[in-house]
């Protein structure tokens, strides 16, 4: 095997690889571009979507791993990515405009299912995803809170305008309703509520819309089955077992109104006493990982009791948790597990997306 490239052996080694949001060969699908082969040196222009953003790192040194081994002799291998689109199909009853649509739930309240819902739309958008986050806790609305951000929406032709923080395009009852003030409603209300808040608003067009749901075993999750297809759900939970008992009724709530399961976060994973180093496992550590493998869905990652986390969404600056190296790396591996459990879902269904772009 030669150790000295030509173009067609570059384009050989590398045409198989994946695209990380259809499971299709890049060949296949236009995405990978012109190739730059001198004695020593490759280029290579990949076409990654915007919905694949997150993953961008990982699909450069994968591709640089792969051409180093066919191509020990090379010296230097650079990975360029160019822009390349899908337009997002009009899904369920709604015609809402989105690639992937994510209800993050729990069993229970006061395990920061909203922090973590929050972070993987910072997490997404930040990469260079466009996402919308939906606040469906009607009853608890934090969202505005987590996000430092209270001002009502706009309505422009009948049409309500998100509220724009940090590249997320929001909407919350926490907008419309007086700070203090509770939402008294029954499911009739709550159903309008929710159906208003997707067909009224105009999200445009996205990559993600994260949605945080109430927590609990409520009517909304079969609201949403019955309105429009989640792509899926995230379940969040602490480590010990109270939690994870609920975790579990949220489990097969969401696998009984057919909305499939992405995975699982473990949230409050344990201490890490910032004077010592000392971990402390307050609530225990690892039942979600264990309950996860039990019920046959993924594990998406933990993130520990952080002070920093907590200040971030007290003084509504959760997306400075991408900011804060103790908490980034756990956040950005969950939003990493999240993409790519979306297309290994969407493999395994056997419903791949179409990609249009410019081959």
């Amino acid at each position: 095997m030669s150790d000295l490239p030509d173009e067609s052996a570059v384009r050989e080694a590398i045409a198989d690889f994946p695209d990380p949001e259809t499971g299709r060969p890049l060949a296949e699908t236009g995405q990978l571009g012109p190739l730059r082969v001198q004695a020593d040196k490759i280029g290579v222009a990949i076409r990654l979507s915007s919905h694949s953003a997150v993953l961008k790192d990982e699909v450069r040194d994968e591709i640089i791993g792969r051409l180093r081994q066919r191509f020990p002799g090379v010296k230097g291998i650079e990975i360029e990515f160019l822009p390349f689109e899908r337009r997002p199909e009009k899904i369920g009853q709604i015609g809402l405009a989105a690639k992937s649509v994510i209800a993050v739930g729990s069993g229970k309240g006061g395990v920061g299912k909203s922090t973590i819902a929050a972070s993987l739309a910072f997490g997404l958008s930040r990469a260079g995803s466009s996402v919308g986050l939906m606040d469906a806790d009607v009853y608890g609305p934090s969202i505005p809170h987590l996000l430092g951000v209270s001002r009502r929406p706009e309505v422009v032709e009948g049409r309500i305008q998100p509220v724009e923080a940090g590249g997320l395009k929001v909407m919350s009852m926490g907008f419309l309703v007086p700070p203090g003030e509770a939402v008294v409603w029954r499911g009739p209300m709550l159903h309008g509520a929710i159906t208003q808040f997707l067909r009224d608003t105009a999200w445009g067009e996205l990559d993600f819309l994260i949605i945080d749901m109430p927590p609990g075993t409520g009517d909304i999750a079969l609201t949403l089955s019955q309105l429009l297809p989640l792509s899926g759900a995230v379940v969040v939970c602490t480590p010990q077992d109270v939690a994870l008992l609920d975790a579990v009724k949220a489990v097969a709530m969401f696998r009984k109104v057919n909305i499939p399961l992405l995975g699982m976060v473990e949230n409050m994973s344990g201490f890490v006493c910032p004077d010592c180093g000392k971990r402390y496992d307050i609530f225990g550590s690892g039942g979600a990982r264990q309950r996860a493998a039990e019920l046959g869905i993924a594990f998406l990652g933990d993130v520990p009791i952080q002070i920093g986390i907590r200040v971030a969404g007290d003084e509504g600056r959760t997306a400075g948790n991408f900011d804060d190296p103790q908490a980034a790396p756990y956040l950005s591996a969950i939003c990493k597990n999240l993409v790519r459990n979306l297309a290994r879902a969407r493999e395994e269904a056997g419903v791949l997306p179409t990609l249009e772009g410019t081959p």
